[in-house]
């Protein structure tokens, strides 16, 4: 019964570290273009000089 002393208070710190690590991500934009890193590989500018 003792150990719930010290792992519920722990395990909340873990989820309020993972919420604030989501929050930040999404609010820095982190995820405003998506779409952007997966289409990069096609529009290579791979130009030899001469």
């Amino acid at each position: 019964m003792e150990i719930l002393y010290l792992l519920l208070p722990l395990s909340l710190a873990i989820v309020a570290m993972i919420g604030a690590v989501l929050w930040w991500a999404v609010f820095s934009g982190q995820y405003d273009d998506a779409e952007q890193a997966g289409l990069s590989i096609l529009h290579d500018d791979d130009h030899t000089v001469s």
